[in-house]
């Protein structure tokens, strides 16, 4: 062995890391920290590093380039400033915004408010899937995004107790490949419960168990398109999420105006389109229920025309200050799909959801599924099913019902002390209120200068195909009332900065 070329030597030579191909020779003399986050601002930029993503622990990457720790830590504190990373204590350095052309002047920690560069940005970007997740990885001190329930009173007892039984009885048999359809146990107990709670009477055979509404919208997506079908029409303003969905499939989503009664069918009609998603039940996001007139004229399209609704029981349970109304499907089975989920009853974690489709589209719907997954996994079925036939999910109901109800009230209260000027939509159901502004103002900036003080706000701008007043959709059931009252002060001040 040649002692005066050790290996030590040899490797001296070009220090890397598997990490992004990392190669510290590469970086400049004395300016190694800012080499480092120069590539890591490529990286996030190129989406090599997407917004959500892990940085590696400070002291692995350093010791991977042979450089001090200090090396590695001064890059990401870089990055933190910009608005582009932002600590999470325990879980590391994560990746919250990609850079913002030119470099965006420095912000405040992790922690505290979030860059205004990169918020603005954020907002002003067309609103499609990569900003609703780049928003929400920004850290905010008070979230006030809507579509998410108490998710701290999930029923971890219960659920628990449930799980254990499920697994004492389950044979061995079912653990293994199952229908698509879904189990036979979920699908008898979803009939049942759409029976009591939604005026549905279905058989459990028509029932498919699937992943969450999402799910849907892409299957249906798809086999409305291979049906000949180009386009859907929806609520304006509706749910972007769902419209991005059915784009994605391929589908076009010409825009219908809801008015105080719900859609307007006699637009609906305008459009041509042979298919029509709607949220009759808790209209997304104005909180608007389908009046009995435009059932009835909804009805004499579907009937007229052969067109299909596709009906999103969105936020169908939550309701505080009015009486149930009966689902779509209840009365026009041939012409609607119905749609629904526990992710706002539950958590949206579960990935549980179901749909009921009228005879022409069923069979077709269960091969899209079946080729899509097989089937959703059978254990967290069964133990919903069992929670859904031993009352515990009624009883979360009443709890969360509750518990929702107060914090509406609070936003209410709120809202009527820091934006006196705003007009409240939808109180009387769901999880969230819309709000609006006889103004004129941009309302992703009012988002974004929220979102600088530390809490995530919704534009109304987002779920709009057409021009409309500025607002904002406040989602309450997940903040509690002291936040829910803070964050609606920070809008005020924010607000009348705008001004």
């Amino acid at each position: 062995m040649n002692r005066s070329n050790p290996p030590s030597a040899d490797r001296s030579k070009s220090h890397g890391s598997d990490f992004l191909q990392l190669r510290i020779e590469e970086a400049p003399a004395g300016g190694r920290s800012e080499w480092l986050a120069r590539q890591l601002r490529q990286a996030i930029a190129d989406r090599r590093l997407p917004v959500g993503s892990r940085l590696p622990a400070g002291r692995v990457l350093a010791a991977e380039l042979r450089v001090s720790r200090g090396v590695v830590t001064d890059a990401y504190q870089r990055l933190i400033e910009d608005g582009h990373a932002a600590g999470r204590g325990r879980n590391g350095t994560v990746v919250v915004a990609a850079p913002l052309p030119p470099a965006a002047p420095p912000g405040s920690s992790p922690s505290g408010p979030v860059a205004a560069p990169t918020s603005a940005a954020l907002f002003g970007s067309p609103p499609g899937d990569d900003v609703f997740d780049a928003v929400r990885a920004v850290p905010a001190r008070i979230d006030l995004w809507p579509g998410a329930p108490d998710l701290a009173a999930f029923p971890r007892s219960a659920w628990l107790r449930a799980e254990r039984a499920v697994l004492a009885d389950l044979p061995a048999a079912g653990l293994g490949y199952g229908d698509p359809r879904g189990t036979p146990e979920l699908r008898g107990a979803l009939a049942e419960w759409l029976a009591r709670n939604r005026a549905i009477r279905v058989d459990p055979a028509e029932v498919l168990v699937v992943a969450g509404t999402a799910q849907t919208f892409g299957l249906l997506g798809r086999v409305l398109r291979d049906d000949g079908i180009a386009a859907v029409a929806v609520e304006d303003p509706g749910a972007l999420g769902a419209r991005q969905h059915l784009r994605h499939q391929g589908l076009a989503t010409p825009p219908v105006p809801v008015d105080d009664q719900g859609v307007r069918v006699d637009a609906l009609a305008d459009t041509g389109a042979p298919a029509v998603l709607l949220t009759p039940a808790h209209q997304f996001p104005t909180g608007v229920v389908l009046s009995g007139a435009r059932r009835r004229e909804l009805m004499a399209w579907a009937t007229g025309s052969g067109g299909l609704i596709i009906e999103d029981d969105y936020d169908a349970e939550h309701r505080y200050d009015r009486p149930p109304v009966p689902a779509l499907r209840s009365i026009l089975p041939e012409h609607v799909c119905h749609a629904g989920s526990v992710s706002k009853l539950l958590a949206p974690a579960l990935r549980i959801g179901w749909v009921v489709a009228p005879p022409r589209h069923r069979e077709a719907l269960i091969a899209a599924k079946r080729f899509a997954d097989l089937g959703n996994a059978a254990l967290p079925q069964q133990v919903l099913a069992r929670l859904m036939r031993s009352g515990a999910l009624e009883r979360q109901l009443r709890l969360l019902r509750t518990r929702h109800r107060r914090r509406r009230d609070a936003m209410v209260r709120a809202i009527a002390d820091h934006l006196p000027g705003a007009v409240v939509h939808g109180a009387a159901a769901g999880l969230h209120l819309t709000i609006t502004f006889d103004a004129a103002f941009a309302d992703t900036d009012l988002a974004a200068a929220a979102l600088v003080c530390g809490v995530r706000v919704q534009p109304l701008s987002w779920h709009r195909q057409r021009p409309g007043p500025p607002g904002l959709v406040l989602g309450y059931a997940a903040s509690t009332p002291t936040d829910i009252t803070e964050g609606l002060a920070v809008l005020g001040r924010a607000l009348r900065r705008l001004s």
